[in-house]
């Protein structure tokens, strides 16, 4: 019987393989590549969803516990500034929430148990600089927001109903959470309840606007 003699691969076959393999390797790594991609934008999506959520279920809450100190309004908004006054196991807190560069934060200050460290805490939330504010819980990439008051069984644009948030009348101790409203301080009367519409950057990662509502029930 005639043997045939075996022969290697010819180096046009090992190309060919070379190639073939090649392309599959690139695809392969593209899979892997949009995969590990949308992975990414998945997780930042969710840190992000859940950043909001976080910020916006606190805001609801500081104005849930809104309490009258009879020396400012207990909730007031200058256009940059949401000061809120509430009510805390040790006394009387101020937040007060501020759009400065694209980031809204939130600032706090300790429980207060005096009108002058009320005072101070206003004038400090006045103060408050840019480095200041990088270093608190917010959110960036917030291109504007608006604020309005529940008033008379209407919708207000906060602005237009008059700020009164300067230092009112009353002097020495603040009165205790729950104690009777001051008739003769001259501040408006907290709103029934805030509306907060939030406008968001073309590269914040939301999109359209934000439109939160929380009724306000505020002690006297």
């Amino acid at each position: 019987m005639r043997q045939r003699t075996a022969r290697g691969f010819t180096l046009i076959e090992v190309v060919v393989a070379l190639v073939v393999m090649a392309v599959m390797s690139v695809m392969a790594w593209r899979a892997v590549s949009a995969l590990a991609t949308s992975r990414e934008r998945n997780e930042a999506a969710m840190e992000r969803a859940e950043t909001l959520q976080t910020l916006v279920q606190q805001w609801e809450l500081d104005l849930r516990e809104v309490q009258q100190s009879h020396l400012f309004e207990a909730v007031n908004f200058d256009g940059a500034t949401l000061r809120i006054t509430r009510r805390r196991d040790a006394g009387l807190q101020l937040v007060a929430w501020q759009l400065r560069e694209g980031r809204l934060s939130r600032w706090e200050s300790p429980a207060l148990t005096t009108a002058d460290d009320l005072r101070d805490a206003w004038f400090r939330s006045q103060q408050l600089n840019a480095k200041d504010l990088r270093g608190l819980p917010g959110l960036d990439r917030v291109s504007g927001w608006q604020m309005y008051f529940f008033i008379n069984n209407a919708w207000a644009n906060a602005q237009s109903t008059g700020d009164k948030g300067n230092a009112g009348p009353g002097t020495g101790a603040m009165p205790p959470a729950g104690a009777a409203s001051d008739a003769g301080s001259g501040l408006a009367a907290p709103p029934q309840g805030v509306r907060m519409r939030l406008q968001f950057g073309e590269d914040s990662g939301y999109r359209g606007e934000l439109i939160r509502e929380v009724a306000v029930e505020s002690g006297s």
